[in-house]
């Protein structure tokens, strides 16, 4: 049984291409710690606080990242698949160019997040915000959006093909260029007020 690091704070450590498999991290505090290459499974971190921390790189598989707050960090192409994040939060973070690939980040919040060019498949993104988000170019598709807060989001040029777009609002977003399937097109045209027949 993998032991539970609780309360912990980590200052300035040098973590390059650690693996974090099956650890457990609770109320720690993350501030200049270098993650880059860095590979998790299994992992959980719960409630944790990021600040500063290079994830450059790292890749994480089936991890858990809940109600935690990541600020300043570095994510230059990091890859998180079929991980949790629910409830957690980022602010003023380099988030691209990113991938996730399945997996729960409900409730997260993005507000004005940089996802220019980003890929986000199959996950599962209730009530996430993503206001003002700039996900120009960005792939995202399969997601569950539903719920999502996504005012003024720019989503120009985005591939938005399989996604839950019940919450979108096409008058409040950039949409000039996106791309959408057949059923979805319905669903935008429902919201505009027009009848389908």
């Amino acid at each position: 049984m993998p032991e539970t690091v609780e309360d912990a704070t980590y200052r300035h450590q040098d973590w390059y291409a650690e693996e974090l498999v099956d650890r457990h991290y609770v109320r720690c505090e993350f501030f200049h710690v270098d993650l880059t290459e860095a590979f998790s499974q299994g992992a959980s971190f719960t409630e944790c606080v990021f600040g500063n921390v290079a994830f450059n790189a790292s890749r994480h598989v089936d991890s858990a990242f809940t109600r935690c707050v990541f600020k300043r960090c570095n994510l230059f192409e990091a890859e998180f698949t079929g991980c949790k994040l629910v409830g957690s939060s980022f602010d003023q973070c380099d988030l691209r160019p990113m991938r996730i690939d399945g997996g729960d980040w409900s409730f997260v919040a993005l507000p004005g997040a940089d996802l220019r060019g980003v890929r986000i498949t199959d996950v599962r993104m209730r009530e996430v915000d993503l206001t003002g988000a700039n996900l120009t170019g960005a792939t995202v598709s399969g997601v569950d959006l539903s719920g999502a807060q996504l005012h003024a989001a720019k989503l120009a040029r985005a591939d938005l093909r399989g996604s839950d777009l019940t919450a979108l609002d096409p008058t409040a977003v950039e949409r000039a260029g996106a791309i959408v399937d057949a059923e979805q097109a319905v669903v935008l045209a429902r919201a505009l007020g027009f009848e389908i027949r």
